[in-house]
């Protein structure tokens, strides 16, 4: 998506409460690991419900150039046919990942397991993304890289030849970092070790395992997780059903929390231990949110959710739980904006990498919409007076879809609208969100 354009969107408070029972788009994550295992599998992996964002058709396209066939059918479902461990095939041009971090990342990690060369570059948020964190492990394993100053895209990728398994403790809590060596693993003899202090969101283990790798999980004496990945496994084709994606339904889970009245059910959403760390803080905090029909849908639990407004209270949230939550970080501050009482989130250097700095970003537009908020070191706290902020600014959302779909809920119940600079980038991870939120009752449109 080329974006010259900007895409500026307003929110005014909403007449009525929402209600209404709806599917956000699948799971983002999933998604990706889908199609990327797809590809290394023998045989046809059938996909449902796989989010038809910009960044998963992205991840699509370069398994294409790859070599894996990745068929779109008229029902909406998907078919990879893959290639097998070590079978993919040098790509003839660059590999343009758009604004996934994602999808670069992983991608690198399949890549540095190949013996080919490739070339992966991205939109201009994502050519400032910090990709050194891969590089260092999987130039370990073999792979070789040529990088822009401080490891940046555009980035070469020369893969090894022969791979060696890998031994690394993960410095940061990145589901990616870890994800990109498990996959580069794969292409290697005998068994790959990762040992990562803070759990963070485990889709690649489990699918990995679903696909027939055999994948073992230990914890260790210091509440971290060792993972042990028996190298070249035979993965087979499957059916995938990908869960409605959580850090999606957070949008409007938050805005039936904070618009008075409301009531909304979000369906089959994932509800993955490792990725819930938002629905357990908001549920601190007071809110109302009945988990009902949790099932098992591809070895993710998945559940139906309905949310009911609800006063909430500030929290002290911790460091521990950031993993768990880190891209729900600023639905989180607008519905902290909208409680009683300091909400104090700690440890979050993380989110000064994300698609722009969060941090900074969040901050910022909170305080233009007249919160009380303040950063100490890596601590986001946000001081509610139980009423919303005024609201009557234009913030600015540095190209990252989260912040953009975070201000147009708080602009739900803000005396004076709020307005984001640029939507356009919502499409890339939740497609169709302004009409989803119109359909329950939210004043959201373009301009």
């Amino acid at each position: 998506m080329s974006h010259a354009q900007k895409t500026p969107m307003t929110a005014r408070r909403a007449a009525s409460p929402l209600s209404g029972s709806v599917r956000v788009p699948g799971d983002k994550s999933i998604s990706h690991r889908a199609v990327m295992l797809g590809g290394l599998a023998v045989g046809e992996t059938r996909i449902t419900g796989l989010l038809e964002g910009e960044d998963v058709l992205r991840t699509a396209a370069a398994m294409r150039a790859l070599g894996a066939t990745v068929t779109r059918h008229e029902d909406g479902a998907y078919t990879v046919s893959g290639r097998g461990i070590g079978g993919l095939a040098e790509p003839a041009d660059v590999l343009d990942m758009g604004n996934s971090g994602t999808a670069a990342r992983l991608l690198a990690g399949i890549l540095a397991g190949h013996p080919l060369f490739a070339v992966m570059t991205g939109d201009a948020s994502l050519r400032r993304r910090p990709m050194k964190r891969v590089i260092d492990p999987l130039s370990a394993l073999g792979a070789t890289f040529w990088a822009r100053e401080g490891g940046r895209l555009p980035l070469a990728i020369k893969g090894a030849a022969t791979p060696l398994p890998a031994d690394y403790t993960v410095p940061v809590a990145s589901a990616q970092v870890k994800s990109a060596v498990l996959l580069a693993g794969l292409s290697a003899p005998g068994i790959s070790r990762v040992v990562e202090p803070t759990p963070t969101r485990d889709h690649t283990e489990l699918m990995l395992r679903g696909f027939g790798a055999t994948v073992e999980v230990a914890e260790t004496k210091d509440g971290g997780r060792e993972i042990l990945l028996t190298g070249q496994p035979e993965l087979t084709g499957r059916p995938v059903a990908v869960p409605a994606d959580p850090s999606s339904a957070a949008f409007p889970a938050v805005a039936a929390l904070i618009v008075p009245g409301s009531s909304v059910t979000l369906e089959g959403v994932g509800v993955n231990p490792l990725r819930a760390g938002l629905y357990t803080t908001l549920a601190e905090m007071g809110a109302d949110i009945e988990i009902l029909d949790e099932r098992d849908e591809a070895g993710e639990t998945v559940a139906d959710l309905t949310v009911s407004s609800s006063p909430l209270m500030g929290v002290d949230v911790p460091a521990s739980r950031a993993a768990s939550m880190i891209d729900e970080f600023p639905i989180l501050a607008v519905a902290a904006a909208c409680a009683s009482g300091t909400t104090r989130m700690r440890g979050l250097a993380e989110l000064r990498v994300k698609e722009s700095d969060r941090l900074a970003a969040i901050a910022t537009g909170l305080a233009a919409c007249g919160a009380r908020v303040s950063i100490e070191g890596d601590d986001l706290l946000v001081h509610g007076t139980g009423e919303p902020p005024k609201g009557g600014a234009t913030v600015e959302t540095h190209m990252d879809h989260r912040i953009a779909m975070s201000f147009l809920v708080l602009g739900q119940v803000t005396a004076e609208p709020v307005r984001v600079d640029d939507g356009g980038f919502i499409d890339t991870s939740f497609p169709g969100f302004g009409a989803l939120m119109r359909g329950l009752g939210a004043s959201i449109e373009a301009a």
